[in-house]
């Protein structure tokens, strides 16, 4: 079976929040995205220590569709760097991560 990753994006509003999920799973490149609730960022940019209210994102993918999901989320993002990390999932119900594999599987 394909690994299965989770990976984390923050959004600076709901609005984009709701509008990447949304285009991730109708994409087929992720199974599901979790919208969490607003959190407060503090983060070093540009020599200034910045503030921000962002709204994380918890999407479930492959190993397989990691490069794709990547891309669209660059190409769908409102910051100049955004946060993508992918974290491997080493453990698993294992008909939960049939599933996450096969929803991202293309038909």
């Amino acid at each position: 079976m394909n690994a299965v990753l989770l990976v984390l994006t923050n959004l600076p509003d709901r609005a984009s929040a709701d509008r990447l999920a949304a285009a991730l799973v109708d994409a087929r490149l992720a199974a599901c995205v979790n919208i969490l609730a607003p959190c407060r960022s503090v983060y070093r940019w540009k020599d200034a220590v910045e503030q921000a209210d962002e709204i994380p994102l918890l999407i479930k993918t492959t190993d397989a569709g990691y490069a794709a999901l990547e891309a669209a989320i660059r190409a769908q993002h409102p910051y100049e760097l955004p946060e993508i990390i992918a974290f491997p999932v080493s453990r698993g119900l294992p008909d939960y991560l049939a599933w996450v594999a096969a929803e991202t599987s293309q038909p």
